[in-house]
């Protein structure tokens, strides 16, 4: 008698119908919190290995032509949290060939727009010494270093859709990964570029230009399950029209979003001037702060976008809940461990970053703001990730074009009552209101799904 043949395996089931645990959430956030702690550690190196040739305007024109392509890339930060929300939903059918479908989409825009970028170097890098100008030392050293980074911007963008993608299929130790490959190897060129060649701040831009390139090449590599098939050259598939204009229209209210709060803070420093030097310098620490709260949190963000992503892919509505609801939890823990840190450590943080007296008594005056900023904007960061994951992103953006008119009116009624201490408050009003806003939006989420 013949043999029965053996029964076939059962399919895997899609990635939305997994269990959602702590240890999974956890799995995810964790590498993206380590990830983000070694972002400041290169702009310190940067500036420090240029200090050591013992000139102030070497230093000037790195930081201003960092800070010059960080606000240009940063406009398409889209890239990252679009890909994320629409690859997690795809990852979350089990649909592979259009994960990489979208990939390619995000990598082409990035490939595109890095391409102008450096064809239009010219008036682009006229127009930004307009705004920003500085000496004609710093600014022709600025020039230099800029000339050279900018043949980095087709990769430094396309990065943005590689770390989406990484994050929506979980592979977030793929991000730490790339990230300390960059890191390491941008430090270590910095090192033997300027202080062994003595290139100056043209070897700080070949050493970023090369970390960009080859973490771009590295993270393909990660990304390599999307490139397994024949899918991210299904022009058929990359180029459909429906999923394009539901790619576009994500991607076109994220940044829109990302412009009005970009705005809002661009008016937070731009109002603290007006207070006088010692108020500025003072809110420019305590805003150091607020940065590492977005770095810590940022980890259970991404943990939300990738889960709550998947489950919307599957239309599995409690799954949604349970995603949202232990993420947040997480963050929450997250947010409370930082302003019991921020209230015992703050006035030795604020000592260790200035020696001016009047500077370190004022941000000790404004710390509670920095005490209490972590667990008002707690609700805003986690909302930011669930709406990002169901890539209900119109939501999102016009719960933020409230949240902005309301800080606007706040402003306007605490900066004359209360000053600086105003001004602070404004900023809670903001965050808080983006929480609220979104909050009151996503039992129709849920609905929907």
């Amino acid at each position: 008698m013949a043999e029965a043949a053996p029964a076939a395996a059962p399919a895997a089931a899609p990635a939305g119908q997994a269990a959602i645990t702590h240890r999974r959430i956890l799995r995810i956030a964790a590498p993206i919190v380590l990830s983000n702690a070694t972002v400041p550690i290169l702009g310190a190196v940067d500036t420090g290995v240029v200090g050591q040739l013992g000139l102030a305007a070497p230093i000037g024109a790195v930081g201003l032509g960092a800070i010059i392509l960080a606000s240009i890339y940063w406009i398409f930060g889209f890239l990252r949290m679009g890909t994320t929300g629409l690859v997690a939903q795809a990852h979350g059918q089990g649909d592979g060939p259009e994960s990489g479908a979208i990939l390619t989409r995000a990598l082409m825009i990035a490939g595109a727009v890095g391409g102008a970028f450096v064809l239009a170097q010219l008036p682009l890098f006229a127009a930004a010494f307009a705004i920003a100008p500085g000496t004609a030392e710093v600014e022709g050293l600025a020039r230099d270093y800029l000339a050279i980074r900018i043949w980095g911007a087709p990769a430094a963008i396309a990065l943005y859709a590689v770390t989406g993608w990484l994050i929506a299929v979980e592979r977030t130790r793929g991000v730490l990964v790339l990230q300390l490959w960059m890191n390491g190897l941008n430090i270590g060129l910095d090192l033997w570029f300027v202080l062994g060649l003595g290139w100056g701040v043209q070897g700080v831009a070949v050493a970023t230009l090369l970390a960009e390139w080859s973490g771009l090449a590295a993270g393909l590599w990660l990304c390599r399950p999307a490139f397994a098939g024949r899918q991210w050259r299904d022009w058929g598939r990359v180029f459909d029209r429906a999923r394009l204009r539901r790619m576009a229209s994500v991607n076109g209210d994220i940044m829109l979003r990302s412009v009005l709060l970009q705005g809002a803070f661009t008016s937070f420093l731009f109002l603290a001037a007006g207070f006088g030097d010692v108020t500025l310098a003072a809110n420019q620490v305590l805003l150091q702060f607020l940065n590492v709260t977005a770095f810590a949190l940022d980890g259970f963000a991404f943990a939300a976008e990738a889960l709550v992503g998947q489950a919307v892919g599957v239309r599995a509505g409690p799954t949604l809940r349970r995603a949202a609801i232990m993420a947040s939890q997480w963050g929450l823990g997250a947010a409370a461990v930082l302003a019991v840190a921020f209230a015992l450590a703050g006035p030795a943080i604020i000592d260790t970053m200035t020696t001016a007296p009047e500077v370190r008594a004022a941000a000790r005056a404004h710390l509670p703001w920095v005490v209490a900023g972590p667990l008002v904007g707690i609700a805003s960061w986690m909302f930011d990730g669930i709406f990002i994951g169901a890539t209900w992103t119109r939501a999102m953006r016009n719960a933020m074009a409230v949240s902005v008119a309301i800080y606007v009116v706040a402003l306007a009624v605490l900066m004359p009552a209360f000053g600086n201490h105003g001004l602070w408050a404004g900023l809670m009003v903001l965050n808080l209101a983006r929480g609220v806003t979104m909050a009151l939006r996503y039992p129709a989420l849920e609905r929907s799904v």
